[in-house]
């Protein structure tokens, strides 16, 4: 038999395909540029092929680098759920489970989460990781996460979710602000007085739809990076949003002068939700987290 190209050399690859840098992408794999450009280039030698092209200032993939960077990945994942099922010795509910979560849910519930899964599944570890929920679907489906904490629906093609319950909205406005939180018509809210996220956060999106702001006249064009920076402009007088429940709960509102009301309509809210590859081995660990994390949240009404 050929001799196989090292997973060691295909890992230096697929980060450096990552980082688009030799440098950054020696310093993510923890070892000198030399041993990683060399790494690389024994692995070309191996496969008999190019994989990238060089010049004395920049580098591309050429077309058999990003074929390989893709098989790498898919490779790598699979060699990393057999590794911690190894490690786990069958046990289902131990070993290391690599935990991405957006992060209008993050600093709200993950908290909660690690406590239970400590509690619970002392055998456990988990490793956590806040980004945006485009970046964790493709870090899922290369292999750098094993598991995915969510604002449901997204586009889960290729992969399997479950539900684990629900976070209700509520409409937040500052104490000042006169409100009949019997009957909130949005339509009488001044124009740009409803501040939310940026589009990229899909709670943005969820809010929209779940409290039925079909004038977007209502909605200021200035858009807030976090659930916090929200609320100091609420705060301030500047308008009202719309904030999850859990978020609720943990407190942003403390030392605020701002006060909730229910949106109108049936009680509108985000689902939320487990993600993992299709592919994964470790199914059984997944749904019992799921089941886990059901406690800790409102059902879904069926």
């Amino acid at each position: 038999m050929n001799k196989l190209p090292s997973l060691k050399n295909l890992y230096y690859l697929v980060q450096l395909h990552r980082e688009q840098n030799f440098n950054r992408a020696a310093k993510a794999c923890h070892v000198s540029q030399s041993t990683l450009s060399s790494g690389i280039q024994n692995l070309e030698e191996q496969l008999g092929g190019q994989l990238i092209e060089r010049d004395h200032k920049s580098f591309m993939f050429t077309a058999l680098g990003e074929d390989v960077v893709g098989r790498s990945r898919h490779l790598l994942a699979e060699v990393q759920e057999m590794t911690e099922l190894a490690r786990s010795a069958g046990e289902p509910m131990a070993g290391t489970i690599r935990l991405g979560c957006i992060p209008t849910i993050a600093p709200f519930l993950l908290n909660r989460v690690v406590k239970e899964t400590q509690a619970q599944f002392p055998e456990m570890s988990l490793l956590l990781r806040e980004d945006t929920t485009e970046s964790l679907i493709s870090a899922l489906g290369s292999g750098e996460l094993d598991l995915l904490l969510l604002a449901l629906p997204v586009d889960t093609s290729g992969f399997h979710s479950m539900s684990v319950g629900i976070d209700p909205f509520k409409l937040v406005a500052h104490k000042d602000q006169t409100l009949d939180s019997e009957d909130l018509e949005y339509e009488e809210f001044p124009d740009q007085s409803i501040f939310l996220l940026q589009r990229e956060h899909c709670i943005t999106g969820h809010a929209i739809s779940a409290c039925d702001l079909k004038n977007s006249a209502k909605i200021n064009p200035f858009a807030a990076t976090s659930l916090h920076t929200l609320v100091q402009m609420v705060d301030s007088k500047l308008g009202t949003t719309f904030l999850p429940q859990m978020a609720i709960d943990a407190g942003i509102l403390n030392g605020t002068e701002l006060n909730e009301y229910q949106p109108k309509g049936t009680a509108p809210y985000r689902e939320i939700g487990l993600v993992w590859r299709q592919t994964s081995s470790r199914l059984r660990t997944f749904r019992t987290l799921g089941q886990m994390i059901q406690g800790l949240l409102p059902p879904k009404e069926r």
